[in-house]
């Protein structure tokens, strides 16, 4: 399983790095386009992974959830950053 989740971190980032020619901060639903035939439980926790091992950052308003890259965000600010 610990492959899996690997290659679905690595399909994940390749994804966000694609997209982030177009949109530096992505909704969760946006991510599962990364793998269509992976559950979704399974791209929350590799969303997860890549932001403990800072990879992509995470951002919530509380209502709304985004993700993004790591520097990808020229305003990027502390308050972008996922905090434990």
């Amino acid at each position: 399983m610990a492959a899996d989740m690997e290659e679905l971190k690595t399909k994940i980032l390749d994804f966000m790095t694609k997209k982030s020619k177009f949109k530096n901060k992505m909704y969760f639903k946006d991510l599962c386009s990364a793998d269509p035939d992976a559950k979704l439980r399974d791209i929350k926790k590799a969303a997860t992974e890549l932001v403990k091992e800072e990879k992509v950052v995470y951002w919530s308003s509380g209502s709304t959830t985004l993700y993004g890259l790591k520097g990808s965000d020229s305003k990027e600010t502390d308050t972008f950053e996922h905090k434990d």
